[in-house]
């Protein structure tokens, strides 16, 4: 397969929404979505695939095909302007009853670090893509000054979900459950509470 090096070469998605893997196969693991007009950095191309590298810094490999080159760095109007003063919680209620998907970023499909991802990006702030890279960049909060649209990490030896505290014991996120699966609003599950790692707050 012929390979050739961009590097820095600045693409736009031209999809709705299009997986990103992990290699460069179409079975390969879904590992995020990008959505219609983001800008990515092609940091090389590999026949009908590029290894990208997102605005959030997140690398994966995309086929070519859904991308449409432009000239010059990155965007950054491709962002909502950014409003300090919107309600994440709300942002976030928005994908309530989306069916979970790995990867997904989308009202067709989202996981627990996609919820907290797009929540913010809907309010023109960018933050990682996966639970343990959020819960690496927000700042610690202690137990008893938990306050709505505060995040709670959950796993065992690393971070494997992640939630939105709503207060009075309710959480937010998106579960792969089998009894609730998808985006829900629901008191804390004793066997998440039971892996909690991290109170944490942008």
């Amino acid at each position: 397969m012929a390979r050739s090096q961009d590097p820095g070469q600045v693409a736009l998605c031209r999809e709705d929404a299009a997986p990103v893997r992990a290699t460069p196969h179409d079975e390969a693991e879904q590992v995020t979505q990008l959505l219609a007009g983001e800008p990515v950095t092609v940091e090389e191309t590999n026949g009908d695939w590029a290894r990208i590298r997102t605005a959030y810094d997140y690398p994966g490999w995309i086929r070519t095909v859904y991308l449409r080159h432009v000239p010059g760095t990155v965007p950054r109007t491709w962002l909502p302007e950014p409003r300090p003063d919107g309600d994440l919680v709300a942002e976030a209620y928005a994908y309530i009853g989306t069916p979970y998907e790995w990867g997904g970023m989308t009202e067709r499909g989202i996981d627990c670090s996609g919820l907290v991802h797009m929540a913010h990006r809907r309010l023109g702030r960018l933050v990682p893509r996966d639970a343990d890279q959020q819960e690496e960049a927000a700042a610690p909060v202690a137990d008893d000054q938990l306050r709505r649209g505060d995040l709670i990490t959950y796993g065992e030896e690393r971070t494997t979900h992640i939630a939105f505290w709503l207060g009075d014991g309710r959480i937010l996120h998106s579960t792969d459950r089998e009894d609730a699966a998808g985006v829900v609003e629901e008191l804390e599950p004793e066997d998440l509470r039971a892996r909690r790692r991290r109170l944490v707050r942008y």
